[in-house]
């Protein structure tokens, strides 16, 4: 009983790490839609790495990373609307990715894992894919946390200062992809981009800087993380659901509380 609660809170605290300071940038650039987007698209990864009897994770990574490429490229030819083109990407790669599974006969998927989560199955390789592809995240932004908060102030500044404007939102979404992938298990591609968006909307309210921010989106995301297995193992609740709404009440407690929000953002 113990071993698989303890495997659960540190996978789970690895991810809420990880995803409060991404989270903030997610929040700051609106990037909300492109998170759910790469998420949905996440459930056609797990159909080709049982078709091609890869790694799990290894097969969201490059699938959400392709996805990725394919939006960035899209965007600078002006095609389509950038809010129709999420829309089109994420229902139409969570459609095949339904349709995909429906085609493995001779394996036996529970969706309502992969759409939802259940973090009380984690594993030891999960957990070493989540701190392995955290550190990873953690160590670009560290790297980049500069150039990434100047596009983010201003895109035209940075260029004048002499970032490399689409390296950067290019790497910005390749990090989204890699803590998607490494996520799913957790939350489920339904709710993943949730655990990175609600901390940090609620750590919007209680920050001064942006470093603030990052590392109390991580704080409570890790908070989300304790309260959902406690409420799933009190009351038998759907773990994935259950960090959500903790999560979300975290939020309302913070908005409902007499605070000045302390940053804001264009």
């Amino acid at each position: 009983m113990l071993d698989f609660l303890l495997k659960a809170l540190v996978g789970g605290i690895g991810v809420a790490s990880v995803a409060g300071p991404l989270g903030a940038f997610v929040v700051w650039r609106r990037m909300a839609y492109f998170g759910d987007t790469l998420a949905h698209s996440a459930l056609l990864g797990v159909a080709l790495g049982f078709l091609f009897d890869i790694n799990m994770n290894l097969a969201i990574i490059v699938l959400c990373v392709g996805l990725a490429l394919v939006l960035v490229t899209l965007q600078k030819k002006h095609i389509i609307a950038t809010d129709t083109l999420l829309g089109i990407l994420a229902h139409s790669s969570l459609s095949l990715g339904l349709v995909a599974v429906s085609f493995l006969d001779n394996i036996r998927i529970d969706l309502m894992t992969y759409l939802f989560g259940d973090l009380l199955a984690i594993s030891s390789n999960d957990i070493l894919w989540i701190y392995g592809g955290g550190f990873v995240v953690i160590s670009l932004l560290v790297m980049f946390w500069k150039p990434l908060l100047a596009m983010t102030v201003n895109e035209e500044l940075a260029k004048v200062e002499g970032y490399p404007v689409e390296a950067i939102r290019l790497l910005l979404m390749l990090l989204v992809a890699l803590v998607i992938a490494v996520a799913m298990k957790i939350v489920g591609v339904l709710l993943i981009t949730s655990l990175m968006i609600i901390p940090a909307a609620t750590a919007r309210k209680l920050s001064h800087t942006p470093v603030q921010m990052a590392t109390i989106a991580s704080m409570l995301g890790c908070i989300a993380i304790c309260g959902g297995l406690w409420a799933s193992y009190q009351w038998d609740t759907p773990t994935g659901p259950s960090v959500v709404v903790c999560a979300t009440f975290l939020f309302l407690m913070a908005y409902s509380l007499p605070l000045k929000r302390l940053i804001a953002h264009k």
